[in-house]
């Protein structure tokens, strides 16, 4: 490393955000950029450990040693190319992923850990500034063709992976816009989409092909698809939300979470709603049921609609403020973490069971709940019991329930039903260790196979799949011969 022991001098500085008032009033992404200077300086904090295990702990395992030393000294073109050896779109792990890296950092034992994800996303917004990020298509086409179904971070991964081994590639987009969680799902504040447009229209100019508005399986026959191409990828996600199955559900004012932060991003690319459709927390007391991720994007945009207060439960126990015995470092810490959306306001609540809504007039007016206590983890499935305490029950006035407990895999729609795909246990496509299914030159990455998990995961994902598609269409290329 540049300065060995930059890691006893220099304390760890985060970027820093727009004041709460300021940020709720617009939808744009809110951290301030951190000076060259103090980036540098974050980068001289990353020790020369023997086993860096921060690698370990990053599902695509970046190479997160050499390019903080590269930031530190200058090196900002070496500490580009470093990372895009493991990362397709940095510019976006950059943004939302959680860091699981600085939760595995070595110096993060003891003291604050390395400012890895800032400092990843400060070397690709250079590279962009100083026009360093230019289209590279491939030399040489192989003649060979693939259908990418999906174009979320996985589809994309896959694609641009493709894309670069020669391949011509199309991506098949259900919806209007492309970049799936992370033009639809994902708030702006967190990411802007024209981050994930200037990505796109590189990947464009390299020549990945884009289809939006064909539905796979709906609009266009698979068997059409696999007529054409020579592989077939699915990376369409895990899409089906977990239900509340409980009297009131159908009132109107309960929604799914990912409903609402849909139409949200919608409205903010300028698509005109109809008002009878439209889900606002504006003036509201809003609800969220769970504590995820999703219930936290709720809560932010909740706040930014012009909500008169926000809640959010979740069923299980309030997690510990810092690691327990059973999660210990480098594992991923299981503690409580308040968001940038938590410190907008909200008031957050734990081990509560919702039981009912009522309404009148077929909308919705009170969620009724009961507190819930939980004994020890059973020794062979390690969940613990949970039981209602006996005159714990409550009511809140809510005019807005917004459901964000989880999914559970791919929506069972005529695609994979046309196919015979099988599933595995979880309900989620089921793949072989080269993400091929169980249909000769069909793949599948991302959440469709995973499960609901992390961006970073996904591009894993799709870089699995593209090397197993590689592979198949180089095999078919032998038995020909």
């Amino acid at each position: 490393m540049g300065d060995v022991t930059g890691f006893m001098k220099y304390e760890r500085k985060d970027f820093q955000k727009q004041p709460v008032g300021e940020r709720l009033k617009h939808w744009k992404e809110f951290t301030l950029e951190m000076p060259e200077a103090a980036i540098k300086t974050q980068g001289a904090r990353c020790m020369d450990c023997g086993l860096p295990f921060c690698q370990d702990g990053c599902p695509i395992s970046n190479i997160i040693p050499d390019w903080n030393d590269f930031v530190f000294r200058g090196l900002w073109e070496k500490s580009l190319e470093r990372l895009w050896k493991t990362n397709n779109f940095p510019e976006f792990t950059g943004r939302v992923c959680p860091a699981p890296c600085e939760d595995s950092c070595v110096l993060g034992i003891n003291t604050p850990p390395v400012t890895i994800k800032n400092i990843e996303v400060s070397i690709i917004e250079k590279a962009y500034r100083e026009g360093w990020v230019k289209p590279l298509p491939p030399k040489v086409r192989t003649g060979k063709t693939v259908a990418v179904i999906g174009s979320g971070p996985a589809g994309l991964a896959c694609a641009d992976q493709l894309n670069k081994a020669g391949h011509t590639v199309t991506v098949f987009e259900k919806n209007e816009v492309l970049g799936g969680l992370l033009s639809l799902g994902i708030p702006d504040f967190k990411l802007e989409k024209n981050v994930v447009e200037r990505r796109l229209k590189v990947m464009e100019q390299e020549g990945v092909k884009f289809k939006t508005k064909a539905h796979v399986g709906i609009d266009i026959p698979v068997s059409e698809l696999q007529k054409k191409f020579g592989a077939i990828v699915l990376c369409g996600g895990a899409e089906q939300p977990r239900d509340l199955p409980v009297e009131g559900r159908d009132l109107k004012g309960v929604y799914f979470a990912m409903e609402f932060l849909t139409q949200q991003n919608r409205v903010n690319q300028g698509k005109k709603m109809n008002p009878d459709e439209r889900i606002s927390a504006e003036g509201k007391n809003v609800v969220i049921l769970g504590g995820g991720d999703t219930g936290s994007d709720c809560v932010g945009t909740s706040n930014r609609q012009g909500a008169k207060s926000v809640k959010q439960f979740e069923l299980l126990p309030r997690p510990p403020k810092a690691r327990g015995p059973h999660n210990p470092w480098p594992q991923w810490a299981i503690i409580e973490r308040t968001s940038t959306s938590h410190e907008e306001g909200v008031e957050r609540d734990y081990c509560i069971m919702t039981k009912k809504f009522s309404g009148q007039n077929g909308i919705l007016k009170k969620l009724h709940a009961v507190r819930l206590e939980f004994g020890g983890p059973d020794p062979e499935t390690g969940r613990r019991a949970m039981k209602e305490i006996p005159g714990s029950e409550f009511e809140v006035d809510t005019d807005l329930v917004l459901l964000a407990m989880g999914f559970l895999g791919p929506v069972k729609n005529n695609l994979i039903k046309e196919l015979n795909i099988e599933l595995d246990a979880r309900g989620n496509v089921k793949a072989d260790g080269n993400k091929m299914t169980n249909v000769a030159g069909i793949f599948t990455a991302g959440d469709m196979a995973r499960g609901q998990s992390l961006v970073v995961w996904a591009i894993h994902e799709g870089r699995a799949a593209a090397k197993g598609v590689h592979k198949y269409l180089k095999a078919c290329d032998s038995l020909k011969k």
